[in-house]
C-alpha cells in the first residue's frame, strides 16, 4: 500500500543563482480502517509495556518476600523498579535514533519482542530461598532489560501513532496510547487481585504471584501480530520516499542535540511533571495504602482497579476536547487543579476505603488532561527526521531522574520525616516545574506533522526536498 499520492516538482526560488527544487508530497490519508489498526497496534503493545509496571507496583509485598526478605526488603524492591528507569535513557539513545534511520515499525517489532519477554521471564524465576542471591540479580537483570527496552517502544507507539492520526483527531485518536497505559495498570491490579482472591493469599505469595508476568507473553505476541499486518507510518514514509531520512543514527543524534535543544528543554519540563505524578499516583499509591492507612492488599487493589478503569473511560474524551480547545489550556488545567487539590485529596485518603477511592479518584481524573495528551503532544514537538529520536530520548531521559525514582524517593521521604502528605508536596513542586515548561510550549492542536520544521498550529507545513531529478 503507498500513501505517496501525488510529487508536484517546481522552482520556487533563487538562491545565489541556483534553482532549489522542492516537492510537495500530497499524503493521500490512511483509510479509516488502517487507521484504527495502527492505533490498536499501539495501544496494544503499550498495555503490555505497562501491564509489566502495573504487575510490578502492585505485587511489591509478593517479590519482597520472594526475592528480598529482611527488614529493608520493601526498599530493595522499590530500588529494583527505580533502577529499570535508569536504563530507559540508553534505551531512547539507542533505539530512537535507529527510528528515525530505519523506520517506526522495525524498532517497534525488537521493542515488544524484549519487552514482553522479559517480563514472561521474571514469571519463571527461582526465589531466593531456592537460588539464593543470584534471585535477585537475575530480577534486576531483567528488570533492566525492560526498562531498555521501553526506552524505544513508548517513544516509537507515540511517534507511530501520532503520524497515522488525521491532524484534526490527533488529540482524540492519539488518547488510545494512554488508554492502553492504564489498561495494562488495570488488568494487572485486576489479574492480582482475581488471583489472589481465586487462589488465597498464601497460594498468591507461594507461587500464584508468576501469573500475571507469565501472561506478558501472549500479550506481546498479539502486539507484535497487530504491528506486522501494517506499513510504516505515512509521514515516515514520505521522508524516506523524498530521502531526507537520516543517514546515520549518529547524524540524527548530533543534529536532535545541536539544532532542536530548546524543544527538549521544554518537553522535559514537562515530562518531569507528567511523570512524578504518574508514577507517584499508579506506581506508588499501593504501597503508601497499605503502609499508611493499614489498609489490606485486596481493599487496595480494588480501589486501584476501579479508580484506573474509570480513567481509561475518560481518556479518549480528554483527547478529543483537546483537538478543540488545544493543548497547552489542557496541561494548565490539570496542572493547576492537582497542584490545588494535592495536599486536600492525600488528607481525605487516610480516612478509609471510600474517602481514599474518592481521593484518587479526584487525582486520577485531574490527571488525565495531561495523560490523555501525551501522543498528540510530544511528537509535535520535533519534526519528522528526528521525532521518535528526539522524544524517546527526552522522554526517557527526565522520566529516569524524576518519574520512575518517585515510588522510592516518596517512600525514603515518608521514612525519614515521618509526613504522610510527603506524596502531595513532591506532587506539587513537580506541578510548577510543569506550567513553567507549558508556557514555552507551542500549541499544535491540529498542526501538521508532516516535514522538516517542527509544527505548529496555524503554520503550514514546511515539505521536504526531493532527491534531485534526472
Amino acid at each position: 500500500m503507498t500513501y505517496l499520492d501525488k510529487t508536484q516538482h517546481s522552482t520556487d526560488r533563487q538562491d545565489g543563482g541556483v534553482g532549489l527544487t522542492t516537492a510537495a508530497h500530497e499524503l493521500a490519508a490512511p483509510d479509516a480502517k488502517t487507521v484504527h489498526r495502527a492505533v490498536a497496534a499501539s495501544a496494544v503493545g503499550n498495555a503490555t509495556e505497562w501491564f509489566d509496571y502495573g504487575v510490578y507496583a502492585v505485587s511489591v509485598v509478593y517479590l519482597t518476600q520472594n526475592f528480598f526478605p529482611g527488614e529493608a526488603g520493601t526498599l530493595l524492591a522499590l530500588s529494583t523498579f527505580a533502577l529499570s528507569f535508569l536504563v530507559r535513557p540508553l534505551g531512547g539513545l539507542f533505539w530512537g535514533p535507529l527510528g528515525d534511520r530505519l523506520g517506526r515499525k522495525r524498532i517497534l517489532a525488537l521493542t515488544i519482542i524484549l519487552m514482553a519477554g522479559a517480563t514472561f521471564c521474571i514469571g519463571l524465576l527461582p526465589t531466593y530461598a531456592s537460588i539464593g542471591l543470584a534471585a535477585p540479580v537475575l530480577l534486576v537483570v531483567l528488570r533492566m532489560i525492560q526498562g531498555f527496552s521501553t526506552g524505544g517502544e513508548y517513544g516509537g507507539a507515540a511517534t507511530f501513532m501520532a503520524e497515522y492520526s488525521p491532524d484534526k483527531k490527533r488529540g482524540f485518536f492519539g488518547s488510545f496510547l494512554e488508554f492502553g497505559t492504564l489498561g495494562g495498570f488495570a488488568l494487572g491490579s485486576l489479574v492480582v487481585l482475581l488471583s489472589g482472591m481465586a487462589i488465597g493469599e498464601e497460594a498468591m505469595a507461594d507461587w500464584g504471584w508468576r501469573i500475571p508476568f507469565l501472561l506478558a507473553g501472549p500479550m506481546g505476541l498479539i502486539g507484535l501480530y497487530l504491528r506486522s499486518k501494517l506499513a510504516d507510518s505515512p509521514v515516515f514514509l514520505e521522508l524516506e520516499e523524498s530521502g531526507q531520512a537520516e543517514s546515520s543514527a549518529k547524524t540524527a543524534l548530533k543534529d536532535l542535540v545541536s539544532q532542536y535543544w530548546r524543544p527538549m528543554l521544554t518537553m522535559a519540563g514537562l515530562v518531569v511533571a507528567l511523570n512524578v505524578v504518574h508514577y507517584t499516583l499508579l506506581s506508588y499509591m499501593p504501597t503508601y495504602l497499605e503502609g499508611q492507612t493499614g489498609m489490606d492488599a485486596q481493599t487496595v487493589l480494588t480501589i486501584m482497579f476501579v479508580a484506573q478503569f474509570a480513567m481509561m473511560l475518560f481518556v479518549p474524551f480528554a483527547g478529543a476536547v483537546s483537538d478543540r480547545v488545544g493543548r497547552k489550556p489542557m496541561w494548565y488545567f490539570s496542572l493547576i487543579g492537582l497542584f490545588v487539590l494535592a495536599i486536600p485529596m492525600y488528607t481525605l485518603m487516610a480516612n478509609g476505603f471510600w474517602w481514599a477511592l474518592l481521593g484518587f479518584a479526584v487525582l486520577g481524573l485531574l490527571f488525565i488532561p495531561q495523560l490523555a495528551t501525551i501522543s498528540a503532544t510530544f511528537p509535535a514537538m520535533f519534526p519528522t527526521q528526528v521525532r521518535f529520536a528526539g522524544f524517546a530520548i527526552t522522554y526517557n531521559v527526565a522520566t529516569a531522574v524524576f518519574g520512575g525514582t518517585a515510588p522510592i524517593a516518596n517512600e525514603a521521604l515518608i521514612a525519614s520525616t515521618g509526613n504522610p502528605l510527603v506524596p502531595a508536596y513532591y506532587m506539587m513542586g513537580a506541578c510548577i516545574i510543569g506550567l513553567i515548561a507549558v508556557r514555552f510550549m507551542r500549541e499544535t492542536a491540529g498542526a501538521s506533522l508532516r516535514g522538516t520544521e517542527i509544527p505548529e498550529a496555524g503554520k503550514a507545513a514546511v515539505l521536504v526536498p526531493s532527491r534531485p531529478l534526472g
